[in-house]
């Protein structure tokens, strides 16, 4: 899966999930990152508001996004 930042510089890690309903609410996917459920470039991230740039690699239960940005 890969998600387009059209034009920002980063997303925040907890607004990322909610955003592609991978949570189903900030709360949710806050707990989901304070528990090391996911993995930020194959390393577990637990900054909830952690900034992901081009090229990032999030992983969470088996599904890999990408995040890129789209001119």
């Amino acid at each position: 899966m890969e998600f387009s930042l059209k034009n920002k510089n980063f997303i925040e890690l907890n607004k990322l999930l909610k955003l592609l309903s991978i949570a189903e609410s900030g709360g949710a996917a806050n707990q989901m990152i304070i528990e090391g459920l996911v993995l930020l470039n194959h390393k577990i991230e637990t900054r909830k508001r952690c900034k992901l740039r081009i090229g990032d690699l999030i992983t969470i239960e088996h599904q890999n996004i990408k995040v890129s940005i789209i001119d």
